[in-house]
């Protein structure tokens, strides 16, 4: 295994697991490891086994430091600055627009980058030990507005605001109020937690996810005019399926439906 800070996948069943793996960094993002993201998110989607995805980081210290601020001078000034700011866009917009569910797995602090791709995943479960900030504030970053529009789907104007102008630090029973996670566990259940989650829309019929996704994203923050009869023919192919006939059976004859995603 490489020591170099990496993204490592690992396949359980159906969920595929994505994590930073980095711990005595605090899993902070080089700018490899946000230009594999796409990547694997994409591998992810063109695997028929694989229902769900899970990112997280490795260790019970952090999600994501976020960019790792030792390439800063390197990376994050002048025409480098804008070609790093790139590869966070894909990064984020790969989470975003994966058509499988992705759920962040949360097992401590998240910062910056690292709360960026919290709050780009579908769904959101924190350890109690949790943190969350954005401090560029801090660090006379201007943050990519780009980034605020999935903040946004998450958190109210203001308090989007407040996590902005004041780079402060949240517990994660904060994140909760606010609607930055779904739910907050103990550390020593996160995992087991995360994986009932997972296992649970694993067993649901891959179509309907997609379409309920599909229509979740593009109803709550569109970009522009919302193309109904995308969103249509999606929820159509659910019920033209095989897995909806198996549904209806499996109902009938009281059983665990078999879904196939066809």
């Amino acid at each position: 295994m490489s020591s170099l800070p990496h993204l490592r996948a690992e396949t359980e069943g159906g969920i595929r697991w994505l994590v930073a793996d980095s711990p005595a960094r605090l899993n902070a993002f080089t700018e490899a490891m946000w230009a594999a993201l796409p990547g694997l998110i994409k591998a992810a989607a063109e695997d028929p086994q694989v229902r769900v995805v899970v990112l997280t980081g490795a260790g019970g210290k952090a999600f994501s430091a976020g960019a790792d601020i030792s390439e800063f001078d390197k990376a994050r000034t002048g025409d480098a600055a804008r070609r790093y700011d790139e590869l966070n866009n894909q990064a984020f917009a790969a989470l975003m627009t994966s058509p499988k569910p992705v759920i962040a797995m949360v097992n401590g602090l998240a910062f910056g980058g690292g709360c960026e791709l919290v709050v780009c995943c579908d769904m959101q479960i924190a350890a109690d030990h949790a943190q969350f900030s954005i401090p560029a504030a801090k660090l006379g970053i201007g943050y990519n507005p780009r980034w605020i529009k999935p903040l946004l789907a998450a958190v109210s104007p203001a308090k989007a605001k407040e996590m902005l102008m004041t780079a402060r630090r949240y517990d994660a029973k904060s994140a909760l109020a606010m609607g930055l996670v779904n739910e907050v566990v103990p550390a020593n259940e996160l995992r087991a937690r995360t994986k009932a989650v997972a296992e649970e829309i694993a067993a649901n019929a891959p179509l309907s996810i997609r379409a309920a996704k599909m229509s979740v994203d593009a109803l709550s923050h569109p970009d522009g005019a919302v193309d109904m009869a995308a969103l249509d023919r999606a929820v159509e192919a659910c019920f033209t399926s095989q897995d909806y006939a198996e549904g209806r059976k499996a109902f009938m004859e009281k059983r665990k439906p078999v879904f196939r995603g066809k």
